[in-house]
């Protein structure tokens, strides 16, 4: 990526995204041929992301599962894009490439005020077009509030709520019950 720099102009292909992704000083995210810069991440934002990661981590390896941050992709095919979650678990295999997963079970984005808009909208829309993903949660580092996109029986996604921080979230894929104030914990969130 010539300068890694956000290309919002050219069309480039998936293959030379993916290509470039694996030299580039800046991670990128890919959306139907445009390429973004991602935004640098707070101290809080990692606090927040490294409490689900302990927190998942026993449930994890009990259930056969495997988390991944930051640095790995997920591919939503139907929308032909990539990014780059805070949190992935994915709980099948997932070998078709060594970069990105393309069947995560649960997607974790701690959102900021720069975020938020992505993360509620297009990230939402083509995370919930991935087949195997049970939810998606979005995670405010500015306040306790975690909003849970939850695929039910019938395929279609709820909404759940969480703001109070004596709130308990019941998590897919690894049969976890996790605490609000474990997700914000040495955090300070008012």
């Amino acid at each position: 990526m010539p300068g890694n720099k956000s290309q919002h102009d050219t069309n480039i292909t998936e293959e030379a995204f993916l290509a470039g992704e694996k030299t580039a000083d800046t991670r990128h995210e890919y959306v139907n041929g445009h390429v973004y810069a991602m935004a640098c991440a707070s101290k809080t934002h990692n606090k927040i992301a490294r409490n689900f990661i302990t927190s998942l981590s026993d449930a994890a390896d009990q259930s056969g599962c495997e988390i991944y941050f930051s640095d790995i992709k997920v591919r939503a095919e139907k929308f032909k894009s990539y990014y780059y979650p805070d949190i992935v678990l994915s709980c099948e295999d997932d070998d078709e490439n060594d970069y990105y997963l393309s069947n995560p079970c649960l997607i974790v984005e701690v959102s900021s005020a720069s975020t938020m808009r992505k993360d509620y909208l297009e990230k939402a829309l083509s995370y919930q077009s991935i087949d195997s993903l049970k939810a998606y949660l979005i995670v405010s580092q500015d306040k306790p509030q975690v909003d849970m996109l939850l695929r039910n029986a019938e395929g279609t996604w709820d909404l759940q709520q969480f703001n109070d921080l004596e709130d308990d979230i019941e998590l897919p894929c690894v049969d976890k019950t996790l605490s609000l104030q474990a997700v914000y914990a040495g955090v300070d969130v008012r």
